[in-house]
């Protein structure tokens, strides 16, 4: 797929928002309006090849506050018998195919008291991969450790996290992360767009049945991260990256 050109893709941005501005939550609510920029192949063919021809689209919804019960930490559960991306695949893009592995075990975890799962590297099961469609994170040491993979998406939210980690005084390291390591976590946490962080306070280990406990309440570190990056992103904190855009005229 070629890139879209910034002109067009910006452009489409502030007029999906012009023709939607009576969707957008008031201030205040916790709820946001959420936008999803799609690109997809579209021309008259059959076959397995590129496209020829892609039609670009940005949709928007509002959608209420992530939290409906507050920042608090949920139970994730490790699992071993899925894959959710191989190395040198497509895990690494932001593709809606990528999701359909996850959704299996998500289903399950729901169904067994948990918030989410947490995959293990499809090759050796050693490494820490995602938190289903989130990027996973500890803390500790005073420092802000997140896994390394070509498997992994490159999130957006991830890198703002570790900007600001390192704003805070803290050490950021991008590395493998083994398996045996999450029980040395003083804070963990799974981060994306829509929760920014969702802090975690258990993880279980499906096979073994093995429990590490985070605690029931947000850690300091990741609480503090949280409201730094929702402040910026609501202007209650400043931006000291550039990372916001003020639409005026809506």
């Amino acid at each position: 797929m070629a890139e879209v050109p910034d002109e067009i893709f910006g452009g489409a941005l502030r007029k999906v928002l012009e023709l939607n501005t009576k969707y957008i939550p008031p201030y205040g609510t916790g709820s946001t309006l959420y936008f999803r920029p799609l690109l997809f192949g579209s021309g008259p063919q059959v076959g397995v090849k590129p496209a020829d021809e892609y039609t670009f689209l940005i949709f928007v919804t509002p959608v209420g506050p992530y939290f409906k019960e507050g920042f608090k930490p949920v139970a994730i559960e490790l699992v071993r018998d899925f894959d959710r991306a191989a190395p040198l695949g497509t895990g690494h893009i932001k593709v809606g195919g990528n999701y359909a592995a996850s959704l299996l075990p998500g289903h399950r975890a729901h169904q067994e008291g948990f918030g989410s799962v947490l995959f293990l590297d499809a090759l050796e099961k050693k490494y820490i991969d995602e938190a289903g469609p989130a990027n996973f994170y500890g803390i500790k040491n005073n420092t802000y450790i997140t896994p390394q993979s070509t498997s992994i998406l490159p999130s957006i939210t991830n890198m703002s996290l570790e900007q600001i980690a390192e704003d805070m005084g803290l050490t950021v390291e991008r590395r493998s992360v083994a398996v045996e390591e999450l029980e040395t976590f003083d804070e963990a946490g799974a981060c994306g767009t829509a929760a920014i962080i969702s802090p975690i306070g258990k993880i279980v280990d499906r096979d073994t049945g093995k429990t590490i406990n985070y605690g029931t309440e947000a850690g300091p570190i990741s609480t503090k991260l949280y409201e730094t990056l929702r402040g910026i992103q609501e202007g209650t904190v400043a931006d000291t990256h550039g990372w916001t855009t003020v639409i005026e005229g809506i």
